[in-house]
C-alpha cells in the first residue's frame, strides 16, 4: 500500500509546542502531576487476609473511608498477601481500625502484617535517576547514530526523544485525574525511549538508502523524507498498532497498578510513532539545508 506523504513539521511543531504550554500553566497553577506515595512520602500497610481476596473489598472500604488515591498490591507466594499505600494527608490509625473492622468480615483470617513509612526522598531519587539515564542514553544515541549515519540525524533523533518525553509527561499533567505519578511511570518513560529511537533509526536508514538511489538522490531532502516516510509508513503501523492492541488490552483488564504504568505507555507509543514519522525527519531535512547554505554563503 501506498501513501502520499508531505511535510507537516510546522503544523505538528506547533501542535506539540500548544501541548506542551497547556501542562506548563497547568502546572503553574498548581495542577500539576498527580505523584504517588512513592514521591510524595506516606505509609504502606501490610495485611495476610488469610486467603485469596477481591482487590475491590479493599478498595471499597478505603472509599467509604474517603480515599480514592491509594496503591493497592497483591504480594505472597500465594497471593494471599495485600500492601496498601497511603499518603501522609490520611490519618493512618482511624484507617487501620475502620479496615480491621470492615474487612474482617468477609475475610476472617485476616492478620496485621507490618506498617511502615516512605519518605518522599525516594521518589526524588528516582526522578533524579531517572533524568541521568535519559540524558545518558541520549549522548550514547546522538553519538552512535553520528557514527552510523552523520552528526545532524543523530542530533534530530535526540530532539524527537526529548519532544516524546515532554508530550508524555505533559499528558501526564493534563491527565492528573486520571494518572497518579508512581515508580511504574518511571518504566513506562524509559520503555519510550527505547521504542521512540527505534522508529525513527529505521526511518533515518530509509533515509540513508534513498539518498544513494539513482532515482531518488538527484531529488530534495524534503522530498527523499516524504519518500522514505512512505515506504516505512506500512510496517510502523503495523508495528505500533500491534503493540497499542497489546498494551490497551492491558490497561482494560488490568488492576489499577498495571493501568498506571498502561496509559502513559500507551501515550509514549503514540508520540513516538508520531515525531518518527512527522517530524524528526524534517527537523534533519531543515539542519541539513541550514548546513548547505552556510557553506554556500561562506563559499
Amino acid at each position: 500500500m501506498k501513501f502520499e506523504v508531505k511535510n507537516r513539521l510546522k503544523p505538528c511543531a506547533a501542535l506539540s509546542i500548544a501541548i506542551m504550554l497547556i501542562a506548563l500553566v497547568l502546572t503553574l497553577m498548581g495542577h500539576g502531576m498527580n505523584l504517588g506515595v512513592d514521591f510524595t512520602g506516606g505509609t504502606i500497610m501490610t495485611y495476610n487476609m488469610g486467603q485469596t481476596f477481591a482487590v475491590s473489598d479493599i478498595e471499597a472500604v478505603l472509599e467509604q473511608n474517603g480515599i480514592t488515591d491509594a496503591q493497592i498490591a497483591q504480594t505472597g507466594d500465594e497471593g494471599t498477601q495485600v500492601q496498601i499505600r497511603i499518603s501522609d494527608k490520611n490519618n493512618t490509625d482511624d484507617l487501620r481500625d475502620a479496615l480491621e473492622t470492615e474487612l474482617s468480615k468477609t475475610y476472617p483470617n485476616m492478620a496485621y502484617v507490618d506498617i511502615s513509612r516512605v519518605g518522599a526522598v525516594a521518589g526524588r531519587d528516582l526522578i533524579n535517576n531517572a533524568i541521568k539515564s535519559v540524558s545518558f542514553a541520549a549522548v550514547l544515541m546522538l553519538l552512535y547514530i553520528a557514527v552510523r549515519f552523520d552528526f545532524y540525524s543523530g542530533l534530530a533523533a535526540v530532539i524527537g526523544l526529548l519532544h516524546d518525553v515532554a508530550i508524555m509527561i505533559s499528558f501526564v499533567v493534563i491527565l492528573s485525574d486520571v494518572i497518579r505519578v508512581e515508580t511504574t511511570f518511571i518504566a513506562a518513560l524509559l520503555t519510550i525511549v527505547g521504542y521512540s529511537i527505534n522508529n525513527t533509526i529505521i526511518i533515518f536508514d530509509r533515509i540513508r538508502e534513498n539518498s544513494h538511489k539513482s532515482g531518488v538522490r538527484t531529488k530534495s531532502r524534503e522530498e527523499i523524507v516524504n519518500i522514505s516516510v512512505a515506504e516505512s509508513l506500512t510496517r510502523t503501523l503495523n508495528t505500533t498498532i500491534t503493540t497499542l492492541l497489546t498494551i490497551v488490552t492491558l490497561y482494560v483488564l488490568g488492576v489499577d497498578s498495571i493501568r498506571q504504568f498502561a496509559l502513559p505507555l500507551i501515550i509514549g507509543i503514540v508520540a513516538g510513532t508520531y515525531s518518527a514519522n512527522l517530524i524528526n525527519g524534517y527537523v534533519w531535512a531543515g539542519l541539513m539545508d541550514l548546513r548547505t547554505q552556510r557553506k554556500q554563503a561562506k563559499a
